[in-house]
């Protein structure tokens, strides 16, 4: 397949562009810079300039091609529900390039969003639209086009980690280093899934070859890794020392990452796995940051 990928300089999405290449798939990846333009072309992709504040560039990019991947977000969380709309009008306009299609249209969200009302682990099952985080608009959106014909699927992501990023651990690793202490709520039972990103980039590509509308992915390797496990080990990392925090002392400590700290947020791929056959082989979160470099950390 020829397949539009946004995203597709940034850190998912540079490990998806090899994993679809690999297997046969040509690959338009959207990015909005000469440096970018390069490095897709550098690993044998086609760049498209544009961004997601373009959208007509986004349609062209849609149009051109037999399915879309949708990985680019704005993640300046200090803004967060904007881009959570943003993402909004980036699905939108190239739900509207494939209307009339069955090409396949795979966006990106987070397994919150699988998350029961009583909470609990999340599934592939559940779709809880009345979620807090405001990424679930990205969700309605999708479903919203699904419901018009167009083939929405969805992939649900946990941290994302290999030794340089861990999705919102690497802000959490910037905190600590601020703050002079590695911390977490509470007993720090609450839970975080996880997977690396190559296993990641694997599974969008299953996903997209299969095509099926109105999927919902979970890419989890593990179910829940527990907040003072991530402390801990960040703490050895960085040399300093590992504190319990009240949860009234997070907004103070965590800034915007206090929305996010205290969280249960165990996930499950069951299904995923089994549909897919996806088994993810990677390192777990803990191996990658205790292989950080953290000396080499700005």
């Amino acid at each position: 397949m020829r397949i539009f990928l946004t995203g597709a300089t940034g850190f998912i999405g540079s490990a998806i562009v090899p994993e679809l290449l690999a297997a046969g798939h040509q690959v338009l990846g959207l990015t909005r810079s000469d440096a970018g333009a390069r490095a897709l072309a550098d690993a044998g992709a086609e760049p498209h300039r544009g961004d997601i504040e373009d959208l007509d560039s986004l349609r062209r990019g849609a149009a051109k091609v037999d399915a879309v991947i949708h990985t680019a977000f704005d993640h300046d969380f200090s803004n967060f529900a904007a881009n959570c709309e943003k993402d909004r009008r980036v699905i939108m306009a190239m739900g509207e390039a494939l209307a009339g299609s069955d090409r396949p249209l795979l966006i990106t969200s987070g397994t919150g969003m699988g998350t029961p009302e009583s909470g609990g682990l999340a599934t592939e099952d559940v779709f809880n639209t009345g979620h807090p985080n405001p990424r679930v608009v990205s969700e309605i959106t999708g479903a919203r086009l699904l419901e018009g014909g167009v083939n929405v699927s969805v992939m649900r992501l946990p941290q994302v980690h290999d030794t340089v990023k861990q999705g919102l651990i690497s802000p959490l690793i910037e905190v600590t280093r601020q703050k002079g202490v590695s911390a977490y709520l509470g007993e720090g039972n609450n839970r975080w899934p996880s997977c690396h990103v190559l296993d990641v980039a694997r599974l969008y590509r299953l996903a997209i070859e299969r095509g099926e509308a109105g999927a919902r992915y979970h890419a989890v390797a593990e179910e829940g890794v527990a907040a003072r496990e991530i402390a801990e080990v960040v703490g050895r990392g960085l040399t300093l020392p590992v504190v319990s925090l009240l949860p009234e002392e997070a907004p103070g400590h965590f800034g915007w990452l206090a929305m996010f700290v205290g969280l249960d947020m165990p996930a499950s791929s069951a299904w995923t796995q089994a549909t897919l056959g996806w088994q993810p082989t990677g390192p777990g979160l803990i191996a990658d940051l205790a292989a950080m470099r953290y000396e080499l950390l700005n």
